[in-house]
Parts: structure tokens; sequence; C-alpha cells
């Protein structure tokens, strides 16, 4: 008979922090095995006992399941690769809980239906493939059939959402609007007016490339006269609004200024549209990317001094 007493069940539940109930039936599963009986037929462990306990307290504390614990502490299974199939199993459970987080959010933010709710919900958990499809759709719908796809495929490259792997619940949030908003018939309309007079510039410019176009031009002629406090409607206005019209023309080899203007404010107007600021944004948050140069006021400002005239 082995010299060593033991210590009894209790004297194992106070020493690993565990309940009786929760060692005996550990005991009965084979993962912690008395060392032997005492004479009136009590399990008595021995020192290795706290070790393997305190050890398999560990891993259920870490989410693997008995069948598993057995198979490592049997050496069935070596230890790290258990431990990257359980690394990468709760990588998916976090990913799957932050969109969870983030439909929620955003559900009590809008005060949305359920209807909306069950939009959300099936746009935040789309596969990486399912996502590229969407956003593909929506791009091709925006840039195809307008000529060289070459012209537009940085541009294209530079529009495409990129979730994370591990999305902040920001970045999914962004998402599920932009997703929402890609689908949105008037939206993809107003786009693809700007692509289409985007295309037409390129085809003006006898192949040259547009070096930038329509709204940088108003960007950098017409900001310093926002930032003057100049009344658009008032004839200081004016000398702006016919420098931008003079270099517009002269990007596209048109010296008719009258449909200059017509064209330029019709598609500074879609420029302008709130849709597309908000997915530029929402893009830069997906992304990672800093935020866009809102370019809304100083459209604003010129759009105004050219209706005024």
């Amino acid at each position: 008979m082995d010299d060593d007493p033991g210590c009894s069940i209790g004297e194992l539940a106070r020493r690993t922090g565990l309940t009786v109930k929760t060692i005996r039936f550990y005991s009965d599963s084979g993962l912690v095995a008395a060392s032997h009986r005492s004479p009136s037929g009590h399990r008595r462990y021995g020192t290795e006992a706290v070790a393997r306990l305190e050890f398999v307290r560990t891993l259920r504390e870490l989410g693997l399941d008995l069948a598993t614990i057995r198979r490592v502490v049997d050496r069935e299974l070596s230890l790290p690769e258990v431990a990257v199939t359980h690394a990468d199993a709760l990588a998916v459970q976090i990913r799957t809980l932050s969109l969870r987080r983030a439909v929620l959010t955003a559900v009590a933010a809008r005060g949305s239906t359920p209807e909306e709710m069950d939009l959300m919900h099936r746009l935040a958990t789309l596969t990486e493939d399912e996502r590229r499809r969407l956003i593909g759709d929506f791009l091709d719908n925006v840039f195809g059939g307008l000529g060289d796809d070459r012209v537009f495929a940085g541009i294209v490259r530079s529009m495409t959402p990129e979730l994370p792997e591990n999305p902040a619940a920001e970045q999914v949030e962004a998402w599920v609007e932009l997703a929402e908003l890609s689908q949105d018939p008037g939206f993809r309309g107003s786009m693809r007016r700007v692509a289409r007079q985007y295309a037409s510039q390129q085809a003006a410019s006898w192949g040259a490339p547009v070096r930038r176009d329509a709204a940088a031009v108003v960007r950098d002629l017409a900001r310093p006269a926002l930032a003057a406090g100049i009344d658009p409607a008032r004839p200081a206005a004016g000398p702006v609004v016919e420098a931008v019209l003079a270099e517009c023309a002269g990007l596209v080899g048109r010296a008719d200024h009258v449909d200059v203007r017509r064209e330029l404010v019709a598609y500074l107007e879609d420029v302008n549209e709130p849709g597309r600021q908000r997915y530029l944004r929402l893009l830069s948050t997906i992304n990672g990317w800093p935020a866009p140069e809102d370019l809304s006021p100083v459209l604003d400002w010129f759009l105004d001094a050219v209706r005024a005239r």
C-alpha cells in the first residue's frame, strides 16, 4: 500500500477552488484519477492531482470542451495544436459578436424597424466574396461601359471598401450603411452621371489624360474667395466664376462658355450630392483612411455664384 496518505476530495476542493461536485465529476470522467482509496473507501488524491486539476480548470476557462481536454491530458493531442484550433474558433466567435453588436448599436441609434434590422443583419454577415460581389455590381453599374476600363481602374480601386478581418464596431456600422447606400437607385444614378461626365472629359482631351477634374478646379480657384467671405451673388465673385469656366473649358478643348457652364453646373451638382460625400466618408472609416476633404462648402459657394449670373 502507498505510504502517501494523499488528500481527501474536500481538501482538494479547498486547494484548487473547485467544488467537490466538479472534482468528483472530473474524477468519474477520468480527467483526474484518485491515487488510492482510504480504508473506509474514500478517494485519496496525490500531489499531482492538484496540478492536473488546475490545468483542466484553465482549459475549461478558455472554453475547451471536455472531450478535447481529455485528449490533451491523455496526450492524444498536443497543447499547441489545440491552442491554434481554439484560437481560430474564438476569432470567428469574436467577429460574429462584433458584427452583432454593431447591428444592435445601429438599430438603437436609428430607431430601426424590424425590416430594417433584418436588412442590416444580412448585410453585416455577408461573406467576403458576397461583399465583393455586392460592391462589384454597384461599381460596374457606375463605371461599366463608359469606354476604356483602364481610365477608371484606379478610381474603382479607390472606391472599393475592404472590411478588415476583425473590424471595429464603427467599421461594421459604416459597411452596413455603405452597402445600403450602394443599392439606392437615386445614388447610383447620380454617380453614373458623374462617371459619364468624367469619361466625356477624357474623350474630349484627345487622349491626353485630364490632369484634374472640374471639382478640383473649383476647389483650387474658388476656395480663396470663400475663405475671404466674398458673397457669391456680388460682382466680386464674377472673376472667380470666369476663371473656373475658362480652365474647365481648356481641360476639354471647348471655347463655348455657355455650354461649359451648363454642363459644369450639372456635373458639380452630382459631385456635391450628399450621398457621394457620405459614401467617401464611410469608405474612409471602413478602410482606415484619413477622413476625406469635404468639398461641399466651396462647391455650394461656386454653384451659388454661377446661378447668380
